[in-house]
């Protein structure tokens, strides 16, 4: 009963000038709000980048060539043609760590369609591999080339849906054939829609082929040599011109101490990239070791050189930008939050200033009997009330700035309940820390000299 009147009697002392309680909450509500609006903003960064990994794969490794140095100028990593498709099939054969590796060539290219073209953002070959890596394998038209098509290098393609949609528009691209460099591919499957990932590349926007046929017909580099075994065919499609059996050497022959020739048979043919998928996220170092133990024994690496390829782990670049959006996201909570002790000063500052105001009316409810307890709970309940309503104030006006930026600035935000708590958690606590002196000081007011007080 008595808090219950406590509180009526704070609202009581609001509503009597309710402009001077206005601007004492003024900081708490500015405060709320921005902690509301710099929570909201973080936890949909953090959420976007997570969905953004998920959706390039899990556990996902990407392995790219080394760097090709000229007149000791270094070109940067991925310049040296030092991957090649054999590489890919042993880290599938031989790396327990590793649940499916598929080779990538690039291109970039013009599609055409009838009088429509369209330069998509990715043209990538590769193998069936890549789509279970990706997790792209539930197609939302048609379905998926072959391993037959991959061998034999036949033009077939998958296109993303922003391809079809500025291609074909409602038609269905399935079976529809397409030109890239004046070749004809014909259309097998469409992607299911997966959106931009955390850099904001369009993930929609790509054509998928198998890489035999990228890197002879679009790419433009060949997959046999004149001086291939002379058991191959004069047809480029088969196997053994895919895989020429001799040829010339991309790594070259190395002798053991005994003199012994460590020479491996190694495939012309080049590739841009393999992307690997580990069985699961803690095998992840384990597969690292066992890809740079086979490749370095593959590309013949002696201890001492340096490595021929890299290996970069999408989970820790996954961690590296959450950590720095939560470093950005915890900077800005700081600012918040010395607006809330700067809204909270001001709160106890009004409340001294109505202590004095009011000290005839604290020596009159003493002289009927109040105790000091009973004024320090009517005080401490105003400062409480005034920051429980700054601190609902700002959450609404919190999450309503939360999705203007949402849809102005195309940012994503998330609403989080233990945001919402922690921010009324955080009004009511400022409400008692910086009322509570002002509360004290009243109840420890003399009632007789407070009745003479003019």
């Amino acid at each position: 009963m008595r808090t219950f009147h406590s509180f009526s009697m704070a609202f009581t002392a609001l509503r009597r000038n309710p402009m001077r309680g206005a601007l004492t909450a003024l900081g708490i509500i500015i405060g709320v709000s921005s902690v509301i609006t710099m929570m909201e903003v973080g936890n949909g960064s953090s959420q976007s980048i997570q969905q953004s990994i998920s959706s390039m794969g899990a556990n996902v490794l990407l392995i790219i060539p080394g760097e090709q140095n000229s007149s000791g100028i270094s070109f940067g990593s991925g310049t040296a043609k030092t991957l090649t498709p054999g590489d890919c099939e042993a880290i599938n054969r031989e790396c327990s760590a590793v649940r499916a590796a598929a080779p990538i060539v690039k291109a970039r290219a013009q599609v055409v369609w009838g009088s429509r073209n369209w330069v998509p953002m990715a043209i990538a070959g590769t193998t069936l591999d890549y789509l279970t890596i990706t997790d792209r394998e539930n197609l939302m038209r048609g379905q998926p080339f072959t391993n037959r098509d991959v061998l034999n290098g036949n033009r077939v393609c998958i296109i993303g849906k922003t391809v079809a949609e500025k291609l074909f528009e409602d038609e269905n691209p399935v079976g529809k054939d397409i030109r890239i460099k004046n070749v004809s591919f014909k259309i097998v499957g469409e992607l299911a829609p997966k959106g931009a990932n955390m850099i904001g590349m369009d993930q929609d926007d790509i054509v998928l082929a198998p890489w035999t046929t990228v890197n002879a017909r679009v790419s433009g580099e060949s997959l046999s040599e004149p001086n291939q075994s002379t058991d191959s065919t004069t047809d480029t499609n088969t196997l053994s011109n895919l895989y020429p059996s001799t040829g010339p050497e991309l790594y070259p022959p190395q002798v053991d101490a005994a003199g012994n020739s460590t020479n491996m048979q190694v495939r012309y043919a080049t590739i841009d990239q393999i992307m690997v998928s580990a069985v699961s996220a803690e095998a992840i170092p384990t597969a690292i070791d066992q890809i740079t133990s086979l490749l370095k024994d593959r590309h013949r690496i002696t201890p001492g050189k340096e490595n021929d390829f890299g290996i970069r782990d999408m989970t820790e670049m996954t961690k590296l930008l959450t950590s720095a959006t939560s470093v950005m996201t915890n900077l800005l909570l700081c600012v918040a939050m010395i607006s809330l002790l700067v809204g909270g000063v001001g709160i106890m500052n009004i409340m001294l200033v109505s202590v004095t105001e009011r000290t005839r009316e604290i020596g009159l409810r003493m002289a009927v009997g109040a105790k000091s307890r009973d004024i320090l709970l009517q005080f401490l309940t105003e400062s409480l009330v005034l920051c429980m309503l700054g601190g609902i104030i700002g959450i609404i006006l919190g999450h309503s700035g939360a999705m203007l930026i949402a849809h102005m600035l195309k940012w994503p935000t998330a609403a989080s309940p233990m945001v919402i708590i922690v921010a009324i958690s955080v009004s009511v606590g400022i409400g008692v820390i910086f009322g509570y002196y002002p509360a004290w000081k009243a109840s420890k007011l003399n009632p007789i000299e407070a009745l003479r007080y003019e």
